[in-house]
């Protein structure tokens, strides 16, 4: 026999909401930290990967097959690259968003101040969200 659920109540579907979101704000924060996070090694810019395309192009005319994929492969992710360089992100609203929610979120997540540290969180940032290295469990 199958069991039947209660229906939800406002204040919990108002609870699967606002978890929802808090989490929302939370990854794209993070996602954001690792987006503009200085990559090693020398900087690329849109002139310089539009011209190692372009010598892409011209080699892949006189290329054998298996140098002719690798080619092909590096001028994909070349473009895609290309296109990453004008998703610019706005750190600064994602930061003020995730202050809001970071207490609130790393309390009934069980998130400690030294997870967020270890992926890159500001301690300034972490203290003006009210996350402290005290435990909180």
């Amino acid at each position: 026999m199958a069991k039947t659920r209660k229906p939800m109540s406002d204040d919990h579907k108002e609870a699967l909401s606002i978890g929802r979101k808090q989490g929302r704000v939370v990854r794209n924060y993070l996602e954001g930290l690792e987006a503009v996070k200085p990559k090693r090694g020398r900087k690329r810019t849109k002139e310089s990967v539009s011209k190692r395309i372009s010598a892409i192009e011209a080699e892949l005319e006189s290329a054998k097959a298996l140098h002719k994929l690798e080619l092909v492969q590096e001028r994909i992710d070349l473009t895609e690259e290309l296109t990453s360089f004008d998703n610019v992100v706005d750190i600064e609203a994602l930061e003020k968003e995730f202050i809001g929610v970071a207490r609130d979120y790393a309390e009934r997540r069980g998130i400690s101040y030294a997870a967020f540290r270890e992926l890159g969180v500001d301690a300034a940032v972490l203290k003006q969200a009210g996350i402290s290295r005290a435990k909180h469990r």
